[in-house]
């Protein structure tokens, strides 16, 4: 049986896995895929299968204490957060990523939930674009 906080979501015990995989997380400040992180871990001798690697990812998203970002071409990439709402300018030539705080897209989230009758509502927001050392 799974233990659960108050509002039911499941408490999830940290394995050596996950606490692997977080401890690969603080190792780095850019972000990179699972992938890159399955290897970093495999380079430290820690065994991680590729999915637990995922899962653990996925759970992290969720807690709120990683990032995820779709790359233009799709691809997740992932990189410990900071603890406040924010946005990102990305690099598309290095993957230089900038944490970026938007008022004004917080504003215009608020009024088209507003309008459309929609609550509880989250987004996401990635700019691309071309840092000053790429261009």
């Amino acid at each position: 049986m799974t233990s659960t906080d108050a509002d039911g979501t499941p408490i999830l015990r940290p394995t050596r896995q996950r606490i692997a995989v977080a401890q690969a997380m603080a190792s780095f400040h850019d972000f990179r895929s699972a992938q890159e992180i399955h290897e970093l871990l495999g380079r430290r001798g820690e065994r991680v299968g590729l999915a637990t690697v995922y899962r653990s990812l996925q759970r992290m998203v969720e807690g709120g204490e990683v990032d995820l970002l779709r790359t233009e071409d799709g691809e997740a990439i992932y990189r410990r957060c900071s603890d406040t709402h924010h946005h990102h300018l990305v690099c598309r030539s290095c993957g230089a990523t900038v944490e970026v705080e938007g008022p004004a897209v917080e504003r215009w989230t608020r009024a088209m939930a507003d309008e459309h009758g929609f609550a509880d509502v989250s987004h996401t927001l990635e700019i691309f674009g071309t840092c000053p050392a790429c261009r």
